[in-house]
């Protein structure tokens, strides 16, 4: 177990804009920074990043939190795993305390398949390395596509031997249980129960995520046989999905949001010859058919893919489908191709630095200059097919979602294909409308499943009946957020009758800090929040004001990652309401200019009791009997006591709000 030293020496060295840096391209934002959310699939930017704060929140979906929050949601670390990562990166070194067996068999699932592949990927380049099977045949391979020894550790490069069970017997002697080298895949279990190796006699390249987990592998086979596929990777699991993964994103974030521009290509070596000749913001669709979470990916780090092709014809006319899905997430697309014979990785092997760079930046052609060169040569001087080609790119540009990039590109294709833009407007308007009505009928055939479909309703998160408290909780753990530890003098203002029995107003001032008010005032009458997270986060924030000393760029990272979603909410949302319509409905008190944080704490304080005691009053008259002969005397006193009691609170508010 990591001991809450080394925890706390990460929460203070650990800077939030530089964690989610490394995973989405920031932009500054007055004192703020903001970026596309990582969660969902949006167009304008809704992610904020506190630096003050050292808090996070998403609009989009409603996540929030700290740094440790961002990289459980983002890379679903668990607690020990975002630790462990940022202590690797920023140098910390972590002292342990002793775990309990029982500690040790909650590791979750996906953390023992990560286990088993971070160690399949080190015996994988140990024996790459260090035996001499490893040497003649895997190194060799390497070493013949000119990787270099530091290339080949920097990508974790490796070798499985021919032996069938040789890393499964490793694994197994090293205590890896074999569930897990099941699921992974990088075991077979066969039904006669003998443990097959997937990847014997492959050189290996293992596939990780954008934070350096490795995810599953890639082998290659040596041999000529035909019989057996070329290249091999790893089945689908819970930590593997080779649609949502882009082999060398690892390498390259950094770069790609530096460059503000991503090289995509379609294989591993590909990616490692461009990364070794110094073109470090490159990535490969690893084998697959570029899939839309792969461009998500890539449109966190940047709005900008240059897709890198070979010279055959064949493979271009395959991958070219891939621009449209590029183009209809709303990125830029350019497209340079190389020489008859050359793909990436034999033109960057012989090319310098610069003459890479410079290939790269003058063949580098927008997507419809490419597609006309490229589908012209094949229309020729056959109108029909020329129109067919027209129409080709037109498609294309009907899948970019913004309006002026459309009408510029249309303004580019008339000009290249030399036909009025007036016809191109009226096939595009076309081609959008249809777009429109497939798009309407598929939702329609939703919905129409989703009616046929038995109705499970599912119970709100926070209940708002008649009597309903939790807008008013709101208000005062926000209060109790932004103001607790703030030095206040607040007023109690009081009536008696004096020996006249002229009603006598009275003031008496209390200095003491907001959380202390709140807390006695809340003590005094005995109140329990009703709303559970609500409640959780009042004792929290009480227990945190009473034993801890707040920064406020630490304040978050006191409390549970289940409630710093919401912490981060009204950080974020300051000026605004977490629930919607609660201020409307429910005649909730809002923080005006020009109310102080006296007044505004004191306010709330009294809307709650009086709140209070209207639902006491309401439980009372449930309890009054219609029968003429029923005794409700004691119960209509009490209704009459609490009656009484709540006009003098409204008063007393009123006196707040009118002083």
């Amino acid at each position: 177990m990591i001991s809450q030293s080394t925890i706390d020496t990460v929460f203070e060295t650990a800077r939030l804009e530089e964690v989610i840096g490394d995973f989405i391209n920031l932009k500054r934002a007055g004192s703020n920074f903001k970026g596309l959310s990582p969660f969902s699939n949006e167009k304008s930017p809704s992610f904020m990043v506190s630096p003050v704060k050292q808090i996070w929140k998403d609009f989009s979906s409603g996540k929030g939190g700290n740094v440790v929050a961002f990289l459980m949601e983002h890379e679903h670390f668990s607690y020990p795993e975002a630790i462990r990562y940022l202590a690797k990166k920023y140098n910390i070194e972590i002292e342990e305390t002793e775990q309990s067996q029982e500690q040790k068999q909650e590791a979750n699932e996906r953390e023992s398949m990560y286990l088993v592949s971070e160690f399949a990927q080190k015996y994988f380049q140990s024996t790459l390395l260090n035996t001499d099977e490893g040497q003649a045949i895997g190194y060799s391979y390497f070493k013949e596509r000119g990787f270099t020894s530091e290339t080949i550790k920097k990508f974790g490069l490796g070798y499985s031997p021919e032996e069938w069970d040789a890393f499964s017997k490793e694994a197994l002697g090293k205590g890896y249980k074999l569930e897990y080298l099941d699921k992974t895949g990088l075991t077979i279990v066969r039904e006669d129960g003998r443990n097959v190796d997937r990847f014997r006699g492959r050189v290996m390249f293992p596939i990780q995520s954008m934070s350096g987990r490795v995810l599953g592998f890639g082998g290659r086979i040596l041999t000529n046989d035909k019989k057996v596929a070329k290249y091999l990777n790893s089945p689908e699991s819970d930590i593997y999905h080779k649609s949502k993964v882009l082999y060398g994103i690892y390498h390259a974030k950094q770069s790609i949001a530096k460059l503000d521009n991503c090289y995509l290509v379609e294989g591993y070596t590909d990616v490692i010859q461009l990364n070794q000749a110094g073109i470090e913001n490159v990535v490969a669709s690893s084998g697959t058919a570029l899939t839309p979470d792969q461009i998500r990916l890539i449109n966190r780090l940047t709005k900008n893919i240059t897709v890198l092709f070979d010279g055959d014809a064949a493979g271009l006319r395959a991958s070219i489908r891939g621009i449209d899905l590029i183009l209809e997430e709303g990125m830029n697309v350019k497209v340079c191709t190389f020489p008859d014979g050359e793909d990436p990785d034999s033109f960057a092997k012989k090319s310098s630095y610069e003459e890479l760079t410079e290939y790269l930046s003058s063949n580098a052609k927008d997507f419809i200059q490419f597609k006309a060169s490229l589908l012209m040569d094949e229309a020729q001087n056959d109108p029909v097919k020329k129109a067919g080609l027209i129409r080709d790119i037109v498609t294309s540009i009907s899948k970019i979602p913004d309006r002026i990039q459309r009408e510029v590109y249309i303004q580019e294709c008339s000009r290249i294909m030399d036909i009025s833009e007036q016809v191109l407007v009226s096939t595009l308007a076309q081609l959008v409308q249809k777009d429109i009505t497939d798009a309407g009928k598929k939702q329609k055939e939703e919905q129409k499943a989703k009616a046929m479909q038995p109705v499970v309703e599912e119970m709100p998160e926070v209940k708002q009946s008649a009597d309903d408290l939790s807008g008013i909780e709101y208000e005062i753990v926000k209060a109790l957020q932004l103001y607790g530890d703030m030095e206040c003098e607040f007023k109690n203002i009081y009536t008696k009758f004096d020996e006249y029995g002229e009603e006598v107003t009275f003031t008496e001032v209390q200095a003491c800090k907001v959380y202390e008010w709140i807390y006695l005032n809340l003590q005094e009458d005995e109140i329990e929040f009703t709303q559970p997270t609500f409640s959780a986060l009042l004792k929290q924030m009480i227990e945190i004001y009473l034993n801890k000393e707040i920064k406020q760029e630490n304040f978050i990272n006191n409390f549970s990652v289940d409630l710093q979603g919401l912490v981060s909410d009204i950080y974020m949302e300051d000026d605004k309401y977490l629930l919607s319509g609660w201020e409307d409905k429910q005649q909730i008190p809002v923080k005006m200019k020009d109310m102080t944080v006296e007044e505004h704490v004191t306010q709330i304080i009294f809307d709650l009791r009086s709140r209070l005691i209207k639902k006491l009053i309401h439980e009372l008259m449930t309890q009054v009997k219609p029968e003429p002969e029923a005794d409700n005397r004691d119960v209509m006193q009490d209704i009459m006591d609490y009656t009484e009691l709540n006009r003098n609170v409204l008063k007393r508010i009123e006196r707040i709000r009118t002083t």
